[in-house]
């Protein structure tokens, strides 16, 4: 299994995530079950926000994103396009970078058809720049960069479970919405925190799965459900 650089692109490390945990997941894990790991997941990282705790909150966070990943993989959803489709170097809403919903006081989302696909940022570090330059750190607490984030996971977690029980397309195309939401604002504690988020994958998975250390993952089903990082 390939490890994970600092020139990572969003679409390598989602390949990772399968690789290393795609056999278990669906083995044993619902689309239902993955999406309460990611909920779980971030509501632990969003306590180490409110404990002034960086460690917890990082490492939370990054479960939470891989759980993200491995559902996405399930639905044949490939994060780096519909993020890049939804945030082409500028707001979703405003249409500007740097995002000027706020002062604008925008009422209705502007529809840009121009997008210049040489901006593109070619690696998951380029996407973390894009969005510190889209939406400056220096402009928002870290507290609100977490609400906003607890705010997404909730959007995404309604038009999942409507899709789930639906089947409908429009709720399907929301989900592609959604992720590269939660992914935004995930992204955007990041840069709060003044955190490298690539530096970080390597680090929790520097070899493989960060528990067992093989790929594919070898933990148990019952190690899985009730993992828990430390307080």
């Amino acid at each position: 299994m390939a490890g994970i650089s600092k020139n990572t692109t969003i679409r390598e490390f989602q390949d990772f995530i399968q690789g290393v945990y795609g056999l278990q997941n669906n083995r044993y894990f619902e689309v239902s079950e993955m999406l309460n790991n990611i909920q779980r997941f971030a509501m632990r990282g969003i306590k180490g926000i409110r404990k002034n705790n960086t460690k917890r909150t990082t490492k939370n966070l990054i479960i939470s994103f891989s759980w993200l990943l491995s559902t996405l993989n399930r639905l044949h959803i490939d994060l780096e396009k519909e993020t890049w489709n939804r945030f082409p170097y500028h707001c979703s809403y405003c249409g500007t970078i740097p995002c000027e919903c706020k002062t604008k006081k925008v009422q209705k989302r502007v529809d840009v058809a121009d997008i210049d696909d040489s901006k593109r940022p070619k690696t998951l570090n380029g996407f973390q720049k894009m969005f510190n330059d889209i939406y400056p750190y220096s402009t928002r607490t870290l507290e609100h960069a977490g609400v906003h984030l607890a705010e997404e996971i909730g959007e995404f977690s309604e038009v999942l479970i409507a899709y789930r029980n639906e089947k409908e397309d429009n709720d399907f195309k929301r989900i592609l919405v959604e992720a590269a939401d939660y992914f935004s604002c995930l992204v955007g504690v990041f840069n709060s925190l003044n955190v490298d988020l690539v530096s970080e994958l390597a680090n929790l998975y520097s070899n493989n799965c960060h528990e067992c250390h093989n790929s594919p993952c070898s933990c148990s089903y019952s190690y899985i459900k009730n993992y828990k990082t430390e307080d």
